[in-house]
């Protein structure tokens, strides 16, 4: 049981590395490309615009990511209509949002929306002509996104990455296409990506596709079936929404820390400060790279189990899950401190202001991240044991809790900014802990 279990575990979790990888090369390729053909300031305004990008992948986190375990649960228990119900109504409920997003934010509002990122006005034309294309085509992010949970959670991660793989590589491709060869400027940048998702969700289609064997077998295509969803499913929709509720806070909690810190290192930092803080949330990418592979796999496989009740397999799960996950970060952080410069100037920073400050924050960022990483699998691990509420508190800490240690610092002590981070993860660490001794609980499945 143990070998095939090891089996499985290192099948979704490759799967998972390769598709994070992609995605991961995609957005840091891409700020690089950025960078070099238009300017340091393009780069600024792709990260300026980067909480529309993460708001998106909140409304996905609550619906789909909620759903995908949902449907895991009724996979491990052989319910298979459950599961269908599921999948349907999360990607209905999740392009419907999609599209009313796109209509009011994309249309309507956008202006508005751009002038409350962006401050500066030498940049802000870029954050507008960069995050109008990013609204309009976020329906086919959410579907993206929706269908490779709902397709890795039916058996299938390898299609997940092949998917997500050739829709990064395309993306990349575009981008010189647009930017350079068709002058659409920092437009051709969010335009490839959407059309690097087209693509993408074409492949996850053929899912569905007829298998030429007459018996799939258990795992395939033949599980996850769309169907009319009834009149009475409201109740489905409330699961959906409260599974998935922890980990779209700790998003949108996200979003708004990414605004808040963009407002405060610009006004505290100027540009050379918002270029810096631009390459480091390229940092981050990286790892997420590691922590986006751990954390589906940890949901989708740990999820299973639960369902089976099977609570020696579920820690030998999260055993390799927290095992990896730790070597993964030691390496990315060793790799940042040896050369930051090189990373700098990677993005097209050639002014000695920029290399500097760059210099500074990114060794400071690639110690802030690791706990930020062993929180958020923390979090994931509370809620597979039922503990909820831990959840939902981790999730509104994990970036709220940032944001006043950024303005107090910004304000008290400014040259210390970028150590704003480390002090609140560590903080919040040292609360998480206290927190559980005091509320005595324990990782069982008694409590599911």
């Amino acid at each position: 049981m143990n070998s095939e279990l090891n089996k499985q575990f290192y099948n979704y979790l490759w799967a998972y590395v390769l598709v994070a990888l992609s995605g991961c090369l995609g957005n840091v390729v891409d700020g690089i490309i950025v960078g070099n053909l238009i300017s340091a300031d393009g780069v600024s305004a792709i990260n300026l615009s980067k909480p529309i990008n993460q708001f998106i992948f909140t409304l996905h986190l609550l619906i789909n990511a909620g759903a995908g375990m949902l449907v895991a649960y009724a996979l491990g228990q052989k319910d298979i209509p459950l599961a269908r119900r599921y999948f349907t109504l999360s990607l209905t409920f999740s392009v419907g949002l999609g599209l009313l997003l796109a209509l009011f934010a994309g249309v309507f509002f956008i202006d508005g929306t751009t002038r409350l990122l962006c401050s500066n006005e030498q940049i802000l034309p870029l954050a507008r002509d960069y995050a109008q294309v990013l609204l309009l085509g976020n329906p086919a992010f959410i579907l993206m996104w929706g269908l490779s949970t709902m397709v890795g959670v039916d058996g299938q991660p390898r299609l997940v990455s092949l998917a997500v793989i050739i829709d990064n590589v395309l993306n990349l491709c575009l981008d010189i296409v647009f930017i350079q060869w068709f002058g659409w400027g920092i437009t051709g940048s969010s335009a490839a990506t959407v059309v690097g998702h087209l693509v993408g969700i074409a492949i996850l289609l053929t899912h569905w596709m007829p298998t030429p064997s007459p018996s799939p077998r258990e795992g395939s295509l033949a599980r996850l079936r769309f169907c009319l969803p009834s009149l009475g499913e409201g109740s489905g929709v409330g699961r959906i929404l409260s599974q998935g509720a922890p980990l779209a806070v700790a998003s949108i909690s996200l979003t708004l820390l990414l605004f808040s810190a963009n407002r405060i290192v610009l006004s505290t930092l100027g540009q050379a400060g918002i270029f810096a803080f631009a390459v480091c949330m390229n940092l981050l990418q990286v790892y997420n790279l590691f922590l986006s592979g751990t954390c589906q796999t940890l949901q989708s496989l740990g999820a299973i189990q639960v369902g089976r009740r099977d609570t020696d397999s579920l820690r030998l799960v999260l055993r390799k899950s927290l095992r990896f996950i730790t070597v993964a970060m030691a390496v990315t952080c060793l790799f940042v401190w040896i050369d930051p410069e090189a990373i700098a100037a990677l993005f097209g920073a050639d002014h000695p202001d920029y290399i500097a400050e760059t210099d500074d924050a990114l060794r400071i960022f690639a110690l802030s991240f690791i706990p930020f990483c062993y929180i958020y699998v923390l979090m994931i691990v509370y809620k597979l044991y039922g503990h909820h509420h831990m959840a939902l508190f981790i999730s509104f800490a994990l970036s709220l809790a940032v944001i006043p240690v950024l303005w107090v610092v910004s304000r008290y002590a400014p040259h210390l900014l970028w150590y704003s981070y480390l002090i609140a993860y560590v903080a919040e660490a040292a609360i998480i802990y206290v927190l559980h001794r005091w509320h005595h609980l324990s990782f069982t499945l008694n409590n599911q």
